[in-house]
This record gives structure tokens, C-alpha cells and sequence, in this order.
């Protein structure tokens, strides 16, 4: 099974880059994936028609997708916009393989992340006891980014969320917001964020990319750059 992990997309922002955005689509559909997540921040600033540019950029994908808010998307109330365009922010997507649960973590006008006593339990009765890959998915990182500056966006809860995580073993958090990749193991749990894919807001001198985790006899993370298409691997499980 192959999963595409992307994010911080920024399609309507003045730092997209177009040429990369073709790379992104061009190369998701060349690849195939099962299912794609996307780990928020489409959007710059959560407005009406920026969604409707979004919606005509995501139908280009050919997979299926599971897809939540960032910070950008729930501004300037995006987050009601955002549900109207992909039907859920908590979205799930299960078979004989992979549990996967999209949880929204942004909070209205704010960068701040806050995932809410009140989801605890949906990620218990999504995620926990199954004999399968789980995977929950969410925009704000839990631990902190080397080389990003002072941290001041996790989310308020992340404590909680981290003990939760531990307790169900869930086997991967996928996050992105800080437009850096990167893989922290936690216990039992892989914690990777991502890149950002198609636009210039890029930590020093990091490239746009997304990763790609294959779940085979080994479980191998890829990232792939969409500048120039070059793979590599960055873990094997």
C-alpha cells in the first residue's frame, strides 16, 4: 500500500509556484497512490473563491483523499467553507489494511493549535484496537521542529494528544504547518511532518516536497522534491 502525505499546499498565495504545482499533480498521478492525505494549509487566507481555486487544483488528483484545515483555511470563518467544499473536517478513511483519522486542530483567526477533550474519545473509537496500520492525521505538529525558531503554534493540548497517542500505539502522526520535513519516534509512534509542497515558504535551504510512506514487508518514508522529482528515502520501519 502506498500513501502520499502532503501539505502546506498555499495554491492561492503569492509564494505558490505554479510549475511546482503541475510537478505535485503530475507526479501523484504518475505514482498512484492508495490514498493521498493532505495536512492543511491550502489555502492563504480561508476565503470563498481561494476554495473554489483549491477544489478545481485537488479534482486534478486522481486518488482518493483525505483532507483537513490548517491555520490559513480556518481563517475569516474558511473553516464553515471548508466543510462545505470537502463535507467533514474529521474525516476517515478505513479498509483491510489502514485506519486513517483526520482530525481539524486549527482554532478560528488564530496560528495556535488545539485539538479538544472532546475528540479524544472519536480517536479512540477510530484508532483504537484494530489490527491494522493507524494513522491520524492533523495540521499542528505535536513536538517541537528543530531549526523552525521559538515554538509557539503546538497545540495546547499536545500533551494530552501524546499520552493518547502512546496508549492506543498508534503507528503514525502525520503533520505539517512548519513548511519543514520532518521524523521524530516517540514509543511505538512515528511522528512525520511535512514539507511545504508547492510554495516558497521554505525554512533555509529546504525545497518544496512530500513524502510518501509504502506499507509493504518493510514500511520505507520517502520524500520526494517537486522541484526536480528526486527521491529518497529517510526511513525504514
Amino acid at each position: 500500500m502506498r500513501i502520499a502525505h502532503v501539505s502546506d499546499l498555499h495554491i492561492t498565495g503569492t509564494k505558490f509556484v505554479e510549475k511546482w504545482g503541475e510537478n505535485l499533480i503530475k507526479k501523484l498521478n504518475e505514482m498512484e497512490p492508495d490514498i493521498v492525505v493532505i495536512t492543511g494549509d491550502l489555502t492563504d487566507d480561508g476565503y470563498e473563491h481561494e476554495y473554489e481555486i483549491v477544489r478545481e487544483y485537488l479534482n486534478r488528483i486522481e486518488s482518493k483523499k483525505i483532507v483537513v484545515p490548517g491555520n490559513h483555511d480556518a481563517r475569516n470563518k474558511g473553516y464553515e467553507i471548508f466543510e462545505e467544499v470537502f463535507g467533514t473536517r474529521y474525516p476517515f478513511y478505513e479498509d483491510s489494511k489502514v485506519a486513517i483519522l483526520g482530525i481539524d486542530s486549527s482554532e478560528p483567526d488564530l496560528d495556535d493549535g488545539h485539538i479538544g477533550r472532546e475528540n479524544y474519545s472519536t480517536i479512540e473509537e477510530k484508532l483504537g484496537g484494530k489490527n491494522k496500520i493507524r494513522i491520524l492525521a492533523l495540521h499542528h505538529h505535536l513536538i517541537p521542529i528543530p531549526g523552525t525558531g521559538r515554538e509557539r503554534n503546538i497545540p495546547i493540548d499536545a500533551g494530552d494528544v501524546l499520552q493518547l497517542c502512546k496508549n492506543l500505539e498508534l503507528n503514525f502522526v502525520l503533520s505539517g504547518h512548519k513548511h519543514l520535513p520532518w521524523i521524530w519516534k516517540l514509543e511505538k509512534t512515528y511522528y512525520i511532518t511535512a514539507g511545504t509542497a508547492t510554495s516558497r515558504r521554505l525554512k533555509g535551504k529546504s525545497y518544496p516536497s512530500f513524502n510518501v510512506i509504502e506499507l509493504n514487508e518493510k514500511t520505507i518514508i520517502k520524500e520526494i522534491n517537486v522541484a526536480n522529482g528526486n527521491e529518497r528515502i529517510v526511513r525504514e520501519v
